[in-house]
């Protein structure tokens, strides 16, 4: 079979608003959903790190997963975040995003457990084999303790489901690697907002974006200018954002973008623990970054 680009472009790794209480917020999820196509994302990645995946109970992940379907109506693809340090729960969650329309999914690398890169070969063969359909690898050593070496997505761009990568590695030198062992094989997203055009620059796709969360306009807008041959408009913007990107990875990931998008009005909601609220100096650092890009008064 014939590998298909899933998007090309900026995807966003959408937030999962919470009410006071901490229950998902659906109805403000779907208006985030409305509001990002509308600015311009090429895709929704629901359920991914910036989605709280982590705290999300079974039902829940798969009603994220379910109204982002619903709501993106078709418009821009969907993709679900189904992976896990277990591969058969990996593959019953994957067999349940295709049951409701996913167009592809994002499957982080097994964490706590680890693996050997022998051991990431074989589970992402088997997960692949058994649902057939559009795999992004996500590959985040700061977060799993595994690193997917060049050599190993060689092996694994041979299989005709894996078609793509989320490389937030941050080693440019790695992902060139990765680029030159694999040719079109398989297309490369950065998982980094400050590496975008680096990584467009050596063949990618895009970028599957925590900065599009608040900016989703200018984000894309890095991204559409790469691919209209507008190279330095895309690098200008690329420095123009930094400071927004690295305040987004002021704490941890997304405690930053949650509280900005609060301070925007989005009203998102808190986090789930364990991931708690920014002190107090650094909502000031943020507010202050906020306002030098006019996104709050």
């Amino acid at each position: 079979m014939s590998k298909t680009t899933v998007f090309t472009g900026t995807g966003v790794a959408i937030v999962t608003p919470m009410n006071q209480d901490g229950s998902v917020n659906f109805e403000k999820f779907r208006e985030l959903i409305d509001w990002q196509i509308e600015k311009g994302v090429d895709a929704i990645i629901a359920c991914g790190t910036t989605g709280e995946s982590a705290t999300l109970n079974d039902e829940e992940h798969v009603d994220v997963i379910r109204v982002a379907i619903e709501q993106a109506k078709g418009r821009v693809p969907v993709i679900a975040g189904t992976g896990s340090n277990d591969t058969r729960y990996c593959i019953d969650l994957s067999l349940r995003a295709r049951e409701l329309g996913a167009d592809a999914l994002l499957l982080v690398t097994p964490y706590y457990n680890k693996t050997s890169q022998r051991g990431l070969i074989a589970h992402y063969t088997k997960v692949a084999d058994e649902v057939k359909m559009p795999c992004i690898l996500y590959n985040v050593p700061s977060r799993t303790g595994v690193d997917i070496k060049p050599e190993t997505y060689a092996k694994l761009a041979d299989n005709p489901y894996i078609v793509g990568i989320k490389e937030a590695n941050g080693n440019i030198t790695s992902v060139a690697k990765t680029a030159s062992l694999c040719g079109d094989k398989i297309d490369i997203y950065s998982g980094n907002d400050d590496q975008i055009v680096p990584i467009l620059a050596l063949g990618g796709k895009g970028i599957i974006s925590v900065v599009a969360n608040v900016l989703p306009d200018k984000t894309s807008e890095i991204t559409r200018r790469w691919f209209n041959n507008d190279i330095k408009g895309a690098c200008a913007l690329q420095l123009e954002l930094l400071e927004l990107m690295d305040a987004m990875f002021s704490d941890v990931n997304p405690i930053p973008v949650k509280e900005a998008m609060n301070m925007m009005g989005l009203n998102v909601g808190p986090c789930r623990l364990p991931l708690c609220e920014m002190d107090e100096k650094g909502r000031k650092c943020l507010a202050d970054v906020l306002r030098r890009y006019g996104l709050i008064a």
